[in-house]
């Protein structure tokens, strides 16, 4: 091949030696295949020999090249250096606290990203969770605020609370549109710096599973809702107009088949898809950062984090594996229960925070009758205007079975909780009888998330957990490892195991693409423990 090289007053003609082609070959299995393609920070060439093949150090002038791809390089570099992490990992929330505040400083302290669950939370826990994690150092941490749509002043009272207390980072997950408190924290304290950029101290990571709503994240704060803060004296009319000329979220995660609240989309289709409309919004915005995109959503074996960086993410975001992890909220039980399930073992049930809408979330079904239960109240609700309008044998059943209370005894209580929280609520309730059925409905609902972090095993056959089928893959990876024990999971080791396996996964699709094509037991990445992995971590 040849170039030149152009200078004013010459031009220099060179001669380059391109890698010759190898010709097709198979690598087979052996220790040293696998020794070579998880020595991460090796390069090394591979090349067809008499009766073997031959592994030289480096790249050598024929046969077929492994690159170095230590887990750092994986993801964009961008994305790091605005949250300022070593890796493109994030612990996504779980409500409740399962993702916790021990679970985001052992991924913060690993030069990852984790978030705490806020939602479901009072307010006072909330606050008590930044006061441990704002102690924890100069790591990197992040907050849930979940649409609330039912309760609006959680909303309110949460942003308010971050604003307060400098939390700088929040994953904004179940939105179906844009709220006010949401855009107010985005544009809190927005300004022009001295070289003429736009600076923006709070960050927002978007978890999206519709193309819709990950265009509105992708899009400036809708102009309502600056009006509406300049109105109130949040925002100067200059600040106003830099909010107009920034996307609500530097970065969207692309969730697909999840626990909690999710659409079931496959990640193969959702991910690209929303990868292009972002590539569509930046030719149209011209903004001076080009927004990034995570994958969610069945990432829990190393080929799915390897799938997942090939296809185009800046990050990959886990959950469901790490309610499995032992610095998660969840208690001992139900880490057994997660480690038990299997891809199957799942399934769709009614949520409390948006029933009337009839928004669903995925919860473990295997060892519960939760999905079933959960789903029945739906249909009742749906089908009578009151709890009275009922069969009596009907009644009786969820009485006896679901409150364990009569009905009136939960009405009185639920009516107490809301006159502290939300007294329009319980006044709706006295006029409509069917709003009165849904308020108990959802009492029951919200406590079945609870009763599995209390312990209550009386109540077990409720448990509501959220899980998606990427526990039962990951149970079917780890299984007869030492990983496979719920004991012996921890967040950090699962993550540097999936981003080390896929590091390597991502060297053996290097040499596939140079026409080797490999025994399918070298992309088998075996879990390995701490220690074996740390000179990759350091």
């Amino acid at each position: 091949m040849e170039a030149f090289l152009s200078f004013p007053e010459r031009r220099i003609l060179l001669t380059i030696a391109a890698p010759r082609t190898p010709q097709p070959f198979t690598l087979p299995y052996s220790e040293e295949a696998v020794s070579r393609l998880e020595a991460l920070d090796r390069p090394f060439t591979v090349s067809p020999g008499d009766g073997a093949v031959v592994f030289s150090e480096g790249r050598g002038p024929e046969g077929a090249f492994a690159p170095a791809c230590l887990p750092a390089a994986l993801g964009d570099p961008a994305f790091l250096a605005a949250h300022g992490l070593r890796y493109a990992y994030v612990g996504g929330s779980m409500a409740n606290g399962i993702s916790s505040t021990t679970l985001a400083e052992a991924l913060g302290r690993a030069g990852m990203l984790g978030f705490y669950g806020a939602a479901g939370q009072p307010v006072e826990d909330v606050e008590k969770a930044i006061d441990r994690l704002q102690a924890a150092g100069d790591i990197p941490y992040g907050f849930n605020l979940i649409h609330s749509p039912s309760d609006p002043a959680l909303e309110t009272a949460l942003v308010d609370l971050y604003l307060r207390r400098g939390v700088r980072l929040i994953e904004a997950s179940a939105f179906i549109g844009l709220t006010l408190p949401l855009i107010r924290f985005r544009t809190a304290g927005i300004r022009r710096a001295a070289d003429g950029s736009i600076e923006t101290p709070n960050r927002v990571i978007g978890k999206v599973s519709r193309v819709e709503v990950a265009e509105r994240f992708f899009s400036p704060p809708p102009e309502k809702f600056l009006k509406e803060l300049v109105s109130r004296g949040e925002l100067t009319p200059e600040q106003a107009q830099l909010a107009s000329l920034v996307p609500v979220a530097e970065d969207v995660t692309a969730e697909g088949d999840s626990g909690g609240h999710t659409d079931n989309r496959p990640l193969v289709n959702l991910l690209p898809t929303i990868i292009a409309l972002r590539g569509r919004i930046q030719a149209e915005r011209g903004y001076a950062a080009t927004p990034r995109v995570g994958a969610a959503g069945g990432i829990a074996t190393p080929e799915a984090a390897a799938a997942a960086f090939v296809m185009g993410a800046a990050y990959i975001v886990t959950g469901s594996v790490n309610q499995a992890c032992v610095e998660s909220g969840a208690t001992d039980l139900v880490r057994r229960l997660l480690a038990a399930a299997e891809q199957a073992d799942t399934a769709m049930a009614a949520a409390a925070d948006m029933f009337e809408m009839g928004v669903k979330v995925q919860v473990l079904k295997r060892g519960t009758m939760f999905a079933m239960r959960a789903n029945k109240l739906y249909d009742y609700y749906r089908a009578y205007p009151s709890f009275d309008a009922l069969p009596a044998d009907t009644r009786t059943a969820l009485e006896r079975d679901y409150f364990r209370a009569s009905f009136s005894e939960i009405w009185a209580s639920t009516r107490e909780y809301f006159l502290k929280r939300d007294p329009s609520q319980a006044e709706r309730a006295e006029r409509d009888p069917k709003h009165k059925m849904a308020l108990v409905f959802r009492w029951y609902l919200s406590r079945t998330s609870r009763w599995p972090l209390a312990g209550d095993e009386s109540r077990k056959v409720d448990y509501q957990i959220w899980c998606g089928p990427s526990m039962g893959a990951f149970n079917e990876w780890t299984k007869g490892s030492f990983l496979e024990a719920p004991e012996s999971r921890d967040a950090v080791t699962v993550a540097r195991n999936l981003l080390a396996g896929a590091a390597a996964l991502g060297r053996l699709h290097a040499l596939r693409c140079q026409g080797v094509a490999a025994d399918p037991r070298l992309a088998r990445r075996e879990p390995k423990r701490a220690e074996e992995l740390a000179a990759f971590f350091s």
